[in-house]
């Protein structure tokens, strides 16, 4: 009997556009294929790619804590690793940017003495910067998860963008809700109010799963986030409100090093 092993790859956020031949080549040779994608079209596309695929969709469930149901799919893929099978998750975008299971499963793997490979993709990360011309080496890039942001005393540099991930689920502690109200995002306000106007304008940015779909990039103020339209892939992009201060201290040393 063969010795299992485990492929975690990302297909990219739009449909056949971005899967890279390495992430085709682990799924189609792969034994099992289980899929972690949301979008029911994306989801028959990759099912079509495998006679043995399997969704790991059906672990969610409202009201059932995602620490639960992340478990449950690492185990789901791990009990066909440890049947000596040749295992692939494919997941959106990079399966190890806002992916927990992927990562879990790989440390599992790994730990228990079975290969285990990740293979990038285009995630919505890389969307973003295309889709809206953001730079991230132009002023710099800050990225936080919504909820951890406010969760613990992060720090904020106005003069760089802000990206805030999940944002249609800020302040939620008990890994259970899909969405939360505007009672949870005011306190994410208060907290941005010590470093932006509220008359500051913001970006609210989805990437598109599907070739006919156009990004969303809608401008709004950052007080009307309060009321704006949230879901679970909506990200919070905020542009710099201040230029960047120059170390004068630092030049000075640096133009009396020797040329």
């Amino acid at each position: 009997m063969s010795k299992g092993s485990l492929s975690c790859v990302g297909v990219g956020m739009t449909l056949g556009a971005h899967i890279s031949p390495l992430a085709k080549s682990y799924i189609t040779n792969a034994d099992v294929l289980f899929i972690g994608v949301s979008d029911g079209i994306v989801e028959r596309w990759l099912m079509e790619m495998h006679p043995e695929a399997r969704s790991l969709q059906v672990y969610y469930q409202e009201g059932k804590s995602r620490q639960l149901t992340y478990k449950e799919m690492v185990n789901a893929m791990m009990e066909e690793v440890r049947k000596g099978r040749k295992v692939c998750g494919a997941f959106y975008g990079h399966p190890g940017v806002f992916a927990l299971p992927p990562h879990k499963a790989i440390d599992c793997a790994r730990s228990e003495g079975y290969a285990a490979v990740m293979v990038p993709g285009i995630s919505a990360e890389d969307c973003l910067f295309a889709d809206l011309g953001i730079d991230p080496g132009r002023v710099g890039c800050i990225h936080y998860e919504a909820s951890q942001f406010i969760f613990y005393q992060r720090k904020v540099d106005p003069s760089a963008y802000l990206i805030l991930w999940q944002i249609g689920i800020v302040g939620d502690n008990s890994l259970s809700k899909y969405s939360t109200g505007a009672e949870y995002r005011s306190i994410l306000l208060d907290i941005l109010s010590e470093d932006y106007s509220l008359e500051h304008s913001v970006i609210l940015y989805e990437a598109p799963t599907l070739p006919i779909h156009a990004p969303r990039m809608e401008k709004i103020t950052l007080k009307d986030l309060l009321n704006a339209e949230l879901k679970l892939i909506t990200t919070l992009v905020i542009p710099p409100s201040t230029g960047m201060i120059r170390n004068e201290s630092v030049m000075r040393k640096i133009k009396a090093l020797p040329i």
